[in-house]
């Protein structure tokens, strides 16, 4: 009865595998269809089938039960409507009598029947638009220094007239004139107007010593506040005793001299000034344009390429125009890109850092073409605006890192000794502007994965995929340390609540942070370091990383650092251990932002402005423009 139960099964399935055809089969073939179900290849076929299903099966469920991940927001750096500081009205009244003192007050200011103190009466309804810390500062020094600068014998002197040239001339240091106008009293005041006249001397005195006080604070720590202008911009603002300033003023003979030098007094500063110079004198008669949209392949015609031929005349290197001699010699103008041609571009691209490729296209013609007088005057002027906000000594020894130039620079004994390609960030992971103190190098370093980067990049993966860490070969540990999988983190909490968890990439070629890094710990976790990407430093435009400064000789800027050389921090690297190196000195990096900015041999250089923060700039010193005027 069993064997026959068997046997309909068989039937049956024999059956259902026919489908729509009803052909019986033999009791014989039954039994082989049976035998051949029992057979272990038979069972592995099903188990696989069976095991088919269910991934099929589950990946419909996941897909139906799939959400985006959500969104968390992190805290971006952002740019700001930049709000000048406002001159207020300040006024004298409280230098208009002299206030008593004890006798042992040595501090308190002489009494007696001086030019200044009869002319006291005359401040008690003198007021003046200034800004808040030269108002204070003007009334300190003359509570305490009862004497006018500008004036001698009731007539304007010598010293005052001085500080007129000085003021008057301010745009030879990237400043502007009007800011530091002073009116000069009338001349023509008859006796019977003596009171007039007295006031008005009285105010030209309390004026002058105002504007000059404004351009010392100008010229020595700028006229903006650049961490009003973005996030981005993390610089101290210089400290300015203007009391101090005004009592050095009164005492020096050589007033213009002063002046002058509380300008920044460095190398680079220097070659912004002169450059400035040149450029109100040049001629714009040499400059050659090219059409805006031009490219030019090799092979190919071109009506621009006469254009072409004559900017790399202009342009380029004695060195290369001796190369290309007989191509300069033979080229009659032709609209024809030949071999000689494209081999001619291919030099000039080579010595302007350019990628080699022949091909004529933006950043060639960028190369190429000068820009007019006006927009370098304006790139050297916001230039020097920059300069006024590091240290006035960049220092003999120093890592300087211009994002612009896409180059990082070490000097020692104030000589550049090494320079290379960087790459920085991209416009939405703008580097910030900034200078520290190296401390150390780290070699085979892990990479500490950012808040910012977990929530922005890995959160959506980690959502659907909480393994992707553990795969990837990137620890998770808790505040305290402890290691934990990235299946069992709550990744949503950890961004949504700011939990603590932290996340690293182990050492290996993988890393992102590749076989080095060189720190100088700042709030915004950015460093120099080693990257696996190396074909982004080919790039003309290499504004790819996440703020942080990848170094395309990572080994060469570490051997400078540590004062050793490249062997030795080859040797490190091959011991694969994680291990950190202090460096030896105080060497400060200044990781900067100038899109104008003299070379090694002091020659001023131009640059793309990448993150646009040149208008930016702009914007602020015309807020600060309208804030004085009142307007």
């Amino acid at each position: 009865m069993a064997r026959k139960f068997q046997f309909g099964i068989i039937a049956t399935l024999c059956v259902a595998v026919a489908g729509t055809s009803m052909v019986p089969i033999t009791p014989a073939q039954a039994q082989g269809i049976f035998e051949f179900l029992r057979s272990p290849r038979e069972r592995e076929l099903r188990r696989q089938r069976a095991y088919q299903k269910r991934l099929y099966k589950q990946e419909q469920q996941r897909k139906r039960q799939q959400v985006r991940a959500p969104r968390i927001s992190v805290k971006a750096t952002r740019y700001y409507k930049y709000k000048a500081e406002k001159p207020r009205l300040i006024s004298f009244k409280s230098l208009s009598t002299i206030a008593t003192a004890s006798a042992d007050d040595l501090t308190a200011p002489t009494i007696g029947n001086s030019p200044f103190d009869e002319a006291r009466p005359f401040l008690a309804e003198l007021k003046l638009r200034a800004l808040p810390e030269v108002g204070e500062a003007l009334k300190a020094h003359y509570q305490q220094y009862p004497h006018f600068v500008w004036l001698n014998d009731g007539k304007i002197n010598a010293k005052a007239r001085n500080a007129l040239v000085v003021l008057s001339s301010a745009d030879k240091y990237g400043l502007d004139p009007a800011d530091y106008d002073v009116v000069l009293p009338a001349r023509d005041q008859v006796l019977t107007e003596e009171d007039l006249r007295i006031r008005n001397l009285v105010e030209f005195e309390m004026a002058l010593s105002a504007k000059v006080l404004t351009y010392v604070m100008d010229a020595t720590r700028g006229r903006v506040n650049p961490n009003k202008i973005s996030g981005y911009h993390d610089l101290p603002q210089h400290k300015v005793d203007l009391a101090g300033a005004l009592t050095v003023v009164s005492e020096t003979d050589d007033v213009e001299k002063y002046l002058a030098g509380v300008n920044p007094n460095n190398a680079q500063f220097r070659a912004l000034t002169e450059e400035l110079a040149r450029l109100k004198d040049a001629d714009e008669s040499e400059r050659v344009e090219i059409a805006d949209g031009t490219l030019i392949k090799p092979g190919k015609l071109h009506p621009e390429l006469p254009n072409v031929i004559a900017a790399i005349l202009l342009k380029g290197s004695d060195e290369l125009k001796e190369k290309h001699a007989a191509t300069f010699a033979a080229y009659l103008g032709g609209e024809d890109y030949s071999p000689p041609l494209v081999e001619l571009v291919r030099d000039f691209q080579q010595e302007s850092n350019l990628k080699p490729d022949g091909i004529v296209g933006r950043n060639s013609i960028r190369a190429m073409v000068d820009m007019s007088n006006a927009q370098k005057i304006e790139k050297v002027q916001l230039a020097m605006e920059r300069v006024r906000w590091l240290p006035r000594q960049l220092g003999p020894r120093r890592v300087f890192i211009n994002q612009p130039a896409y180059q990082a620079a070490y000097f020692e004994n104030d000589k550049e000794k090494l320079n290379m390609r960087v790459v920085v960030g991209k416009k939405s992971n703008q580097t910030n502007f900034f200078y520290d103190e190296i401390e150390t190098v780290e070699y085979n370093p892990y990479w500490g994965v950012p808040r910012s980067i977990i929530v922005k990049e890995m959160l959506p993966k980690l959502y659907n995929d909480p393994s992707y860490l553990d795969r990837n070969g990137y620890e998770v540990t808790t505040a305290r340390g402890r290691r934990v999988a990235s299946r069992n983190v709550d990744w949503y909490n950890v961004a949504a609540q700011n939990a603590p968890i932290n996340v690293r990439q182990r050492p290996g070629k993988r890393n992102a942070l590749g076989e080095l890094k060189i720190l100088f710990p700042n709030k915004h976790a950015i460093y120099m370091h080693d990257t696996p990407s190396k074909s982004l430093f080919n790039k003309d435009i290499r504004a790819f990383s996440h703020g942080c400064v990848r170094l395309h000789d990572p080994r060469g800027m570490a051997a400078a650092v540590l004062g050793t050389d490249k062997e030795y921090i080859a040797s490190q690297i091959a011991l694969g251990k994680n291990k950190a190196e202090k460096v030896p000195g105080n060497i400060p990096v200044y990781v900067s932002y100038f899109t104008a900015w003299p070379s090694a041999d002091e020659e001023v250089k131009y640059y793309a402005d990448i993150y646009s923060r040149d208008s930016y700039l702009k914007k602020a010193i015309a807020s600060t423009v309208k804030a004085r005027q009142g307007v």
